[in-house]
This record gives C-alpha cells, structure tokens and sequence, in this order.
C-alpha cells in the first residue's frame, strides 16, 4: 500500500463533550513542536482556541469550515454541539509518535516523571482522560496570562531525546513523497512515463473502536510504510 498524500496522517475526531472549569466543552489544550494541523468540519459547532506570541484567539468551526494553524499554536476544540472533524496531520502521524506537549502546570512540566503521569491514561480510560484534559486547561489558563516562552523551553527539554526517531519518520514520509515527486518530474523532463504503469488505489478501513485522544475520541487511521518503489 502506498503512503498518504504527502506523507500526511488522518484521523476521525468526535469531540468530547465534557464540561470544563470556565463552562465549556471540549479537549485538552496542547501544541506540536513541528507539526502542522489542519481540521475539516464534517458535524456540529464549536470552535478552536489557540494562544501564541501573537496573542489568543477564539476561531468558529462550522461544517465545511477548514482550518489550520503551525507548530508553536497552542490549541484547545470546544465543542458547542456534536462536534466532530477529520484532522490531517503532517508528517506521516508524527503527532501519535509524541509531537504533542499538554499544558500543564509549570510544576508538572518541570518535571519529567510527573508529566508522563499526568499524560498516561491508566485505569478508567475516560475518567483519566478528563483528569488530563483539567490539569492541561489549568495550565492553559494560566498561560493566557503569561509565560509562553517558559513554556517553549519545557517543551524542548521534555521531547528532545524523540528527535532522531522524528527525523527518521519525517525522512520515511514527506521528505520520500517529495523526493519522488521530483524523480517523476525528472523522469517526465526525458519522457521516461514508466512510473505511469504504476498506477494503483488504496483504501484504509475507519478503525472501529476509537481511542480516547487528546481532544476527543479518536479514530487515527494506519500510516502505510513507504514503498522503496517510490525512491
């Protein structure tokens, strides 16, 4: 099977609808370190609020509603009825791989056996994805009223020793799909059309038993393995 378009990731998403502290519904507030995210509305209302060095903002998502934003976007869904999106994820699923950091507290986020208790889903599935999704909010909270660049450097230092595994999923997947893409423009330029007898279709069957992910239950579908045909 050949990889996704670009080396992307796709998943199902049906967010949760889980009252927070501030009145509202929704998921875990967090960012991805160098990955890009990308929501197509498919049901229901609500909207994404993001904080960055330029500031805090609060986008509607309504059906047929697309939107994007890069690494460094701290993102929190809420959900204001039925909301539930396919989310496109670049770099071949290399959030599921750790590009992720929750917001917790800067208590928590200083220390690393702290955060990954705090980030684990033991017992109760659902209940320790809500406890997650309010100790993330708190320090999200918190976060709007200073102290973005502290939290970068945390984010750094918890992810730092997943950066070679990255950059091997990154090589395997966008860098691959780009790198062929420029094989058959070269290969087009001499009128060599042989990668045209290569024509094939995919298909990936929904996971049937979703998930309980950072912002609601999700349905991430398999990244295929590159195929060396396409080097």
């Amino acid at each position: 099977m050949t990889p996704l378009p670009g080396g992307v990731g796709i998943s199902g998403l049906a967010v949760y609808d889980w009252e927070a502290a501030d009145g509202l519904c929704g998921g875990s507030p967090h960012m991805h370190l160098v990955c890009s995210e990308a929501y197509v509305v498919i049901g229901g209302e609500g909207s994404v609020q993001t904080l960055t060095t330029s500031g805090f903002a609060d986008t509607p998502l309504r059906p047929g509603d697309v939107v994007w934003f890069t690494p460094g976007t701290i993102h929190r869904l809420v959900n204001a009825g039925g909301l539930r999106l396919v989310v496109l994820m670049q770099n071949s699923g290399l959030p599921e791989a750790g590009d992720a950091v929750f917001t917790f507290p800067a208590t928590v986020l200083s220390d690393p056996g702290a955060y990954q208790a705090a980030a684990a889903l033991t017992g109760d599935h659902a209940a320790a994805a809500r406890r997650r999704r309010d100790l993330a909010l708190e320090g999200f909270l918190a976060l709007r009223e200073g102290g973005l660049r502290e939290f970068h450097t945390a984010a750094h230092r918890l992810k730092r020793d997943l950066l070679d595994a990255w950059w091997i999923r990154w090589r395997d997947g966008p860098l691959a799909a780009t790198l062929a893409t420029g094989g058959q423009l070269a290969a087009l330029r001499t009128g060599d059309l042989s990668h045209l007898d290569h024509g094939q279709v995919s298909r990936l069957e929904c996971p049937e038993d979703p998930l309980f992910g950072m912002c609601g239950l999700l349905r991430p579908y398999p990244v295929p393995v590159p195929s060396k045909e396409l080097f």
